[in-house]
């Protein structure tokens, strides 16, 4: 019969794999250098932090808030 220990190890065991899953499934996109909708540089760092970026963060603030809008959630 296993013990505690033995349940906990297993618990992180399917955890580890599950998550390992998720991540080595996922597509690799391409960041963009310039952004989409008004051409500005997109910076290395945005660039590195998020993957597959294809806008500015003015330009993503922008369409963030217009989702919002049109969803009809509150800002």
């Amino acid at each position: 019969m296993a013990d505690s220990m033995d349940l906990v190890q297993a618990r992180v065991q399917q955890e580890l794999e599950r998550n390992l899953a998720n991540v080595t499934g996922r597509p690799i996109v391409i960041s963009e250098f310039f952004c989409l909708d008004c051409g500005v540089d997109i910076p290395e760092a945005r660039r590195r932090a998020v993957q597959g970026v294809t806008r500015c963060v003015n330009c993503q603030q922008i369409s963030e808030l217009k989702s919002m809008h049109y969803k009809g959630s509150a800002v």
